[in-house]
C-alpha cells in the first residue's frame, strides 16, 4: 500500500506479516501490523517507540492501512488533556497472516481415515460433492439460461473454478471436442494423499453439467494440468 496522500492498494496487495524486512515504508506496515497483531492497541507514540521509528513514519503509513481496513482508530480520553488514539488490527488483516489450512485439512484427512477407513473417506468427499453441487448449480442458473449450450455451461464452470484458484480455462477445438483444463490444484495437498477428492471432482463436474467427462490430464498423478474433455450424454 502507498502512502496516505495517494489511493491506497486493495488489502489484497497488502505485505505479508513475517516476510523479509526491507527497510521501507513495506516494512514499516508489516511491522505494524504484527505488533498490533502481538500486543493489541497501541497508539502511534507507543508504536514508534517500540520499533524505533519516526512518529510521522508511523501515523502515515497507519492511516494508510486504516484506509485500506487493515487497522482501526479508537479515540480514548483520560483525564485532562488531548484524548489519545489507539490503534488495532481489523479482522480483514487476518488474511495477511500465515496459516496452515493445508495441515489442519491432512490432519482431519487423517484422523477421518483412522477412524472410518477409505468407506467414511469416500463418505465425506460424496457429501462435500453434494454440497457443492448444489452452490455450482444456482451460480451457473444465475448466469445462463436453461438453454445455453454445454459449452455455454463448461464455460461458467470454468469461471466458478478459476474464482476458486484452479487457474481453469476452456476450450471448444475444430472437431467439436470441448476440454476444461485447470492448471492450478488448489487442494494439491489433499488430493495428493487421497485418489476420493479426485474423484469427487469428476463426479461433480458430471453432475453439474449433464455430460459425459473424461480426465485426460491430472496434476496429482504427476502432470502439468488436470485436462477433461466433455461431451453431450448419449440420447437413451
Amino acid at each position: 500500500m502507498p502512502d496516505p496522500t495517494v489511493t491506497p492498494e486493495p488489502a489484497s496487495r497488502a505485505p505479508v506479516p513475517g516476510g523479509r524486512s526491507t527497510g521501507g515504508p513495506s516494512s514499516l506496515r508489516r511491522d505494524l501490523l504484527i505488533r498490533l497483531r502481538r500486543d493489541g492497541p497501541s497508539s502511534p507514540d507507543q508504536l514508534a517507540e517500540r520499533l524505533g521509528a519516526s512518529r510521522t513514519g508511523v501515523l502515515q503509513q497507519l492511516r494508510a492501512l486504516e484506509a485500506a481496513n487493515l487497522v482501526t482508530r479508537q479515540t480514548v480520553r483520560h483525564g485532562v488533556g488531548r484524548p489519545r488514539h489507539m490503534y488495532d488490527v481489523t479482522p480483514d488483516a487476518q488474511d495477511l497472516f500465515p496459516t496452515n489450512y493445508d495441515a489442519l485439512a491432512a490432519g482431519l484427512m487423517a484422523a477421518i481415515e483412522a477412524v472410518g477407513g477409505d468407506d467414511l473417506l469416500d463418505q465425506v468427499f460424496a457429501a462435500r460433492r453434494r454440497q457443492l453441487c448444489g452452490r455450482v448449480r444456482e451460480q451457473m442458473a444465475a448466469r445462463i439460461d436453461g438453454d445455453g449450450s454445454l459449452h455455454d455451461r463448461v464455460r461458467e464452470l470454468a469461471i466458478i473454478q478459476a474464482d476458486q484458484g484452479y487457474l481453469a480455462e476452456t476450450s471448444l477445438e475444430p472437431d467439436g471436442t470441448i476440454r476444461l483444463r485447470e492448471h492450478n490444484c488448489a487442494i494439491y495437498q489433499i488430493a495428493h494423499r487421497s485418489p476420493a477428492a479426485c474423484r469427487a471432482e469428476l463426479e461433480l463436474f458430471a453432475e453439474v453439467l449433464g455430460a459425459d467427462v473424461v480426465r485426460e490430464q491430472h496434476i496429482a498423478s504427476g502432470d502439468r494440468c488436470c485436462s477433461y474433455r466433455i461431451a453431450e450424454r448419449p440420447a437413451d
